[in-house]
């Protein structure tokens, strides 16, 4: 409930902010274009609150961050950081200006119609600048290493000594076939080459940092106990476990259906049938932590024999999440069967596997 006297709307970009205060006991209303910088709104909505006090503050979830909403809260100001999906618009509004969106904001935190998201804590979002800083280099890895074998494959180079590339066994090779099938290729051709193998070997030597980073910190930080308890179910390597527990956060805010359409793993109306299709998810919801939980699934096909990795893994996590654990893997492995023996595809299957394995993490994740 809103009891404050001024409500502030403040539609904040990269290089400039627009604010207006909402003084809701005169109806007055004071706009302002300020600088960017967290210290030039800080100071103005501080002036606001000793001319028409108390005040609290909101503005949208962006690429801003949440400096801004870290920085008013120091000085005793509420802030709200809104959910940009979920802001309520006038039907016949058009007209889309910042000063507009700023006086828009002012007035639905006024009326309690701002759905507010989790400002995580510094922890939280350095280890996920980690996460996704590590997801980034694997898509420039898988990047580099396709345009790489494509342009042997031009060549009619192809790699057939076995079906794992990019081993130590393929490297021999690509080093042979720089020597050997390139040698009348031409000179640019070398240099493409070259410079696409310095590329994946450059990449690659940066996940590999991240990598150890990651492991690091799952091993020994505050989020090392829920890594070690996720970790228990099959498919969760120590890295998913951890940009689970990051990305997350704050599990307690959800229960083990709940958790699911935040992470937009639910089923979604068909435009044409308007039926509604298993293994379809929506456009919405914590994309990183969802492409994890969708490949973590495709693990749950293969017979269910816990071998010494996750025999490993129940050693050090506390009994019942091992036990929890086991029994999460084995309706899991059961539910592939059905799903198989009705003949679902891959992405219907994994899809509703995903589902359920985020309602397992969650309630490994939410134990005391």
């Amino acid at each position: 409930m809103f009891d404050q006297r001024t409500a502030i709307g403040l539609d904040v970009h990269a290089r400039s902010v627009r604010a207006a205060a909402l003084d809701t006991s005169t109806g007055e209303v004071v706009v302002a274009k300020l600088p960017p910088g967290n210290d030039q709104v800080v100071r103005w909505v501080t002036g606001i609150a000793e001319t028409h006090g108390p005040v609290a503050a909101a503005y949208e979830a962006g690429p801003t961050g949440f400096g801004l909403a870290r920085a008013l809260t120091a000085t005793g100001t509420p802030v709200t950081v809104a959910a940009p999906s979920k802001l309520i618009r006038p039907a016949g509004d058009r007209v889309k200006t910042d000063a507009r969106d700023a006086v828009l904001l002012a007035r639905l935190l006024r009326m309690d119609e701002l759905v507010a998201v989790r400002v995580p804590t510094i922890a939280e979002e350095s280890a996920r600048d980690l996460v996704r800083a590590r997801d980034d280099v694997r898509v420039e890895l898988m990047a580099a290493r396709h345009r790489l074998s494509k342009l042997l494959l031009r060549r009619g180079i192809v790699y057939d000594a076995g079906k794992d590339a990019w081993t130590g066994a393929h490297d021999a090779w690509l080093r042979q076939s720089r020597q050997r099938g390139l040698a009348d290729a031409g000179a640019g051709t070398l240099a493409a080459f070259d410079a696409g193998y310095d590329t994946v070997t450059q990449v690659l030597a940066r996940r590999n940092r991240l990598d150890a980073q990651i492991l690091e910190l799952a091993a020994d930080s505050e989020f090392a106990a829920i890594t070690n308890r996720l970790a228990c179910l099959r498919g969760i390597s120590t890295l998913t476990a951890f940009a689970l527990a990051v990305e997350i956060g704050d599990w307690d805010r959800f229960t083990g259906r709940t958790i699911a359409a935040y992470l937009g793993l639910v089923p979604s109306e068909h435009s044409s049938g308007g039926t509604r299709s298993l293994g379809a998810i929506t456009k919405t919801g914590n994309t990183h932590a969802r492409r994890l939980l969708i490949e973590a699934a495709w693990h749950h096909k293969a017979d269910y024999r816990p071998g010494k990795v996750m025999k490993d893994r129940w050693a050090v996590a506390p009994a019942a999440a091992a036990a929890r654990g086991d029994a999460g893997n084995r309706r899991l492995h059961r539910r592939w069967q059905v799903l198989t023996a009705h003949k679902k595809k891959h992405t219907v299957a994994n899809t509703a596997i995903a589902r359920e394995l985020a309602g397992w993490c969650w309630s490994l994740a939410v134990m005391s």
